[in-house]
């Protein structure tokens, strides 16, 4: 039951902000959507508690496997350690949009709401299309976070952008998520792990439903060559939305990989090409970002190279490496989050993020706050 609460406290509170958040002052969606996350999260860590001795799986509908059909929600470690994090930095960005929006309509609370619920449900997917489903709601509610600020053009070629890119790599998930059905007769991660072990390796059709799967997850993954819809949706994004985007949603596609792999093709299709793509996401983001003078697109930049890193950690298989990766997406999820905060502060304080504009900015204001104490100060008499 918990593993379903996961899923339907966020739906159910976005449900509620939806209709309900014209009529109910600003305050109450505020409380509302993050005793949402924070409920979420805690349900996260209960389960992450839980499923340290074994994997909890829970199915839909009273279903089960002796069926054949039904929807299978699969917590492991890893997957309530992801669910927790992306409650936490919901929370976090929620609390934030307090002061960074002066004005904001419920529909916000409604999408940061659902994109929760969609990140929870991709990481807890136990089969092929549900997966896939929570994979496509989780770009389109994030298409719709990018263009929160419609009436800005930057923002709506960002958006469209993010999401032409997006769909592109959902239709080619979906076209391997059919072969794999085709082939196997199988929709959940263990039953088609089990129909393709006695796959011979290099099977060229197993090789191509694992390199479509693959493919919208490295875009959302922001992986090379799928990485330019990035930093222009972090330029244009609000700052908390930016949080969830480089906090969590990015590696959600380097979890994708690793999943997907693990036990559905962990036989007969190798890893090599993944760790190539990485270290060249790795070495382009690096580059990039140091060339950039635009702080949430330098930011941006790093989060690209930093994904590659966890590609190539996933890439090595070995469980020493995918520990590894596991601490460090959960620290630069922490520091990521906390950096785009500080860019927002930045923001809010100095009304640009121009690396040139900003220059010299922290030393005058201690000199103002120098001259402001000396002024307060007794005086000596003369």
């Amino acid at each position: 039951m918990i593993l379903q609460l996961i899923l339907a406290v966020p739906v159910m509170t976005a449900a509620l902000t939806a209709a309900a958040g014209r009529r109910l002052p600003r305050p109450a969606v505020d409380a509302a959507a993050l005793a949402a996350a924070v409920t979420v999260a805690a349900l996260a860590a209960l389960t992450l508690a839980r499923a340290a001795d074994r994997t909890r799986v829970a199915w839909l509908g009273g279903w089960g496997p002796a069926t054949g059909v039904g929807i299978p929600l699969v917590a492991d470690p890893l997957a309530a350690a992801l669910a927790l994090t992306a409650a936490l930095l919901t929370a976090a960005a929620l609390v934030y949009s307090w002061r960074y929006f002066a004005e904001v309509h419920a529909i916000f609370h409604t999408l940061m709401l659902l994109l929760l619920a969609a990140m929870c449900g991709f990481v807890l997917a136990g089969d092929l299309f549900t997966q896939f489903m929570f994979f496509e709601l989780t770009g389109v509610v994030a298409l719709g976070l990018t263009g929160y600020r419609s009436e800005e053009p930057d923002t709506v070629h960002g958006a469209v952008n993010f999401g032409l890119i997006v769909s592109l790599g959902a239709y080619l998930t979906l076209t391997g998520v059919a072969l794999v059905y085709g082939r196997t007769g199988q929709l959940g991660l263990a039953a088609a792990g089990r129909a393709l072990a006695g796959a011979p390796p290099g099977d060229a059709l197993v090789t191509a439903a694992f390199v479509l799967i693959c493919t919208g997850y490295l875009v959302k993954a922001a992986a090379f060559p799928f990485h330019f819809w990035l930093a222009d949706a972090h330029a244009v994004a609000p700052t908390p939305v930016c949080v969830l985007f480089s906090g969590v949603m990015v590696e959600l596609g380097v979890y994708g990989v690793a999943r997907v792999h693990t036990v559905v093709f962990g036989g007969p299709v190798p890893l090599g090409g993944v760790a190539v793509l990485g270290a060249a996401a790795a070495l382009l983001g690096a580059v990039m970002c140091v060339l950039q003078t635009q702080v949430k697109r330098l930011l941006a930049y790093s989060t690209i190279s930093q994904s590659g890193l966890l590609l190539v950690g996933v890439a090595a298989a070995s469980p020493g490496a995918v520990a590894g990766t596991a601490y460090a997406l959960a620290g630069h999820a922490a520091a990521k989050g906390a950096l785009f905060l500080a860019a927002g502060a930045l923001l809010n304080r100095h009304g640009t993020l121009d690396e040139h504009d900003l220059r010299g900015r922290g030393r005058a204001g201690r000199a103002r706050r120098g001259c402001r104490a000396g002024s307060a100060g007794p005086r000596r008499p003369g």
